[in-house]
């Protein structure tokens, strides 16, 4: 008996779908991002945005340990201060926010969060945040091999020129 073996194929809707599967929001996560969508939103200097689909289309996605895709999705960006037209909506940018917050899921590793951080300082990002639930803290990256660890006190990003305090991110 002899079984011949096919290729699987999977489409880019199959990977989403995989992607969503793996990183399930939780509690903690959904708490931590509503508190810094607040706390950005209300120092009133930035459009605060979650889950906004980022194209990636400008960039060679093969320098980065990802999977491929045409988009990418910070939990949180900031950008200068905009409103929005309701008539027309935008489904993937192309114009990159200045800040990329990402918050550790209980699925997601530390590994694919600073790949993810390499892909956005090619596109343009200006800085990033690695919030992690567990320990309570903010890692602040200004590059991919230049940050600061932040675990009480004011979270200080002088790049993108925002203070918050950390103990408003976690209560």
């Amino acid at each position: 008996m002899h079984f011949r073996a096919e290729p699987l194929l999977l489409t880019d809707n199959d990977l989403n779908e995989a992607e969503e599967t793996i990183d399930v929001g939780s509690y903690n996560h959904a708490f931590i991002q509503a508190n810094l969508t607040f706390l950005h939103k209300r120092q009133g200097q930035f459009t605060v945005l979650t889950d906004l689909s980022l194209s990636v289309s400008g960039v060679d996605r093969t320098q980065f340990d990802l999977p491929p895709r045409e988009e990418i999705k910070p939990d949180i960006c900031l950008y200068p201060k905009r409103g929005m037209n309701p008539m027309q909506d935008i489904l993937k940018m192309s114009e990159m926010p200045l800040l990329a917050i990402e918050i550790v899921s209980p699925r997601q590793g530390l590994y694919e969060i600073t790949e993810k951080f390499k892909l956005y300082f090619a596109l343009g990002v200006k800085s990033c945040w690695l919030v992690i639930p567990s320990t309570q803290t903010v890692t602040v990256y200004a590059a991919p091999n230049n940050f600061q660890t932040f675990v009480a006190g004011e979270v200080v990003d002088d790049v993108v020129g925002v203070q918050l305090p950390l103990a408003e991110i976690f209560e």
